[in-house]
């Protein structure tokens, strides 16, 4: 077993995508799909760990899919739920670390405030249901843990907002975006730098699992959907018409929460890190974007 390897999970989504390249520069990293480990068969993921050992496991793997969650919730609560706490028991066989990703769907979104992270959880939906049953699993083992909860995550590659209002919005003259749900956008690139940055921090400390807890992981400051959009026609330099509507026009299987503001800062607090503006982050990407779609 290396001293700093590492076993990453969800290698194919959007953030798993951006962590292969920001964790390479701690050391070797093994990262694996759905092919090689499926979330759906905990088990299979148990032998996968048992096999490898590593230092700190990576785990980005998740069912994101939350109106699918509502129709299929075993196997969201199999991939969500089971396999992290899967994971969690290997963790603490080996000696490892882990490092998992949940959502702002763990709370109602009926907030009016920033959410910290003693803030009462509530989910409202399968999804954050899981995800939340995820995080006690986590929690109640002996390994070190540290959960990054984010929302609004978007990035150069996968499907995400950003990208599919840049595809929309090439395609029309004029687009429909909600105005009455709030959060923090928050770029899978700044996201993989943080992890790359905290797991460097507790690799390096004689007490591994002395900042082990959960931390809110996301850009400062808030938009709402419609905000969102029109910084990113503004930052692309698209010239499509934007009508501001509620979120009843557009009736979906799972509910969305109202306001997704998480407040980051304990992470920032514990770990010196500054999290860029949401705006910031946006303007950052739009080279690694446009670099991608070439």
């Amino acid at each position: 077993m290396h001293e700093t390897s590492i076993l990453l999970f969800g290698r194919n989504g959007q953030l798993g995508r951006a962590l292969q390249a920001a964790l390479s520069d701690i050391g070797p990293v093994t990262a694996l799909g759905r092919a090689d480990a499926d979330f759906s068969r905990p088990e299979q993921v148990r032998s996968v760990v048992q096999d490898r050992e590593p230092k700190m496991i990576v785990n980005a793997a998740a069912f994101t899919d939350v109106d699918g969650a509502e129709s299929d919730k075993e196997t969201a609560h199999l991939v969500n739920a089971v396999a992290p706490g899967v994971l969690a028991e290997e963790a603490e066989r080996i000696g490892a670390g882990i490092v998992h990703y949940s959502t702002d769907y763990v709370f109602d979104g009926r907030a009016e405030r920033p959410y910290t992270e003693a803030a009462a959880t509530d989910p409202r939906t399968v999804y954050g249901k899981t995800k939340r049953e995820g995080e006690r699993r986590i929690q109640s083992g002996a390994a070190p843990f540290w959960i990054f909860r984010t929302s609004w995550l978007y990035g150069p590659t996968g499907d995400n907002f950003l990208r599919t209002m840049l595809r929309l919005g090439r395609e029309r003259d004029r687009l429909q975006v909600v105005d009455d749900q709030f959060g923090s956008p928050t770029s899978t690139l700044w996201l993989a730098d943080a992890t790359r940055h905290v797991i460097q921090c507790v690799l390096g400390s004689i007490d591994m699992g002395r900042t082990s807890g959960i931390y809110h992981s996301v850009s400062r400051g808030q938009t709402s959907w419609y905000g969102f959009a029109q910084a990113i026609f503004r930052v692309f330099d698209v010239d499509v018409e934007v009508e501001p509507v509620d979120t009843s026009a557009f009736p979906r299987p799972a509910s969305r929460p109202a306001y997704s503001v998480l407040d980051p800062s304990k992470l920032m607090r514990t770990f010196g890190l500054q999290p860029p503006s949401w705006s910031r982050q946006l303007a950052d990407i739009r080279k690694p974007l446009l670099e991608a779609e070439r």
